[in-house]
């Protein structure tokens, strides 16, 4: 009897245990679930704001299509985009212009000019205070883009930053456009100019697996 007894009471405390760690599983299944978070289909955007004339004129565009790989996962949606990468084919490049003209210029005298761009690539990184940037990757050089951000339900988030052409070895670049468009870019004052500076934004939208 006292055997039996052992033996059913070993049992009991097998079962427990066993019942107890699959709860434990499953609540890291669902932690886990919780933080993971996948991109919303077709809801990322990247734009941009050239500049030309002395005035610093603003020339809007952007680029509709990119790639998205390597999306993580952590406790907010920050942290998930944490080293995620991107690649943009510039041949996605639209500015707009009822012209029809700006574009192949833009492609022609400014990518044109540079190397490897038929891509442009790049990392988004997530550093110390929930700190964003972006490692972008063009002309054959990596260089940073510290971001600003807001975020709306921990899930949209909206990103500016400034790249300075200069960081990426593209002054060539920007003076070969120029020359392309001197006419168009050049204002009251009767000076040609293309700015080295571009503003770029981003949107991206996840949700919760």
């Amino acid at each position: 009897m006292k055997k039996q007894s052992l033996i059913a009471g070993s049992l009991l405390l097998l079962a427990a245990f066993s019942c107890n760690n699959a709860t434990k599983v499953a609540e890291q299944e669902t932690q886990a679930s919780d933080a993971s978070y996948s991109l919303v289909q077709d809801s990322t955007k990247v734009s941009f704001v050239a500049y030309k004339t002395t005035d610093k004129v603003p020339v809007g565009g952007q680029f509709t299509a990119i790639s998205i790989a390597d999306l993580g996962s952590g406790d907010t949606a920050l942290e998930a985009m944490d080293g995620t990468k991107f690649s943009i084919p510039v041949s996605s490049l639209f500015t707009n212009d009822p012209t029809g003209t700006r574009d192949p210029k833009i492609l022609e005298f400014f990518f044109g000019f540079l190397e490897n761009t038929e891509l442009i690539s790049g990392v988004f990184k997530v550093g110390p205070d929930k700190q964003a940037a972006i490692d972008v990757t063009l002309n054959g050089k990596t260089e940073s883009i510290p971001l600003t951000y807001t975020v709306e339900n921990d899930s949209k988030f909206v990103f500016d930053g400034v790249m300075e052409l200069a960081n990426w070895d593209a002054l060539g670049a920007v003076a070969s456009i120029n020359k392309a468009c001197e006419a168009l870019h050049t204002g009251a004052d009767g000076i040609s100019k293309t700015w080295s500076e571009v503003a770029v934004h981003a949107e991206v939208l996840l949700a919760k697996k």
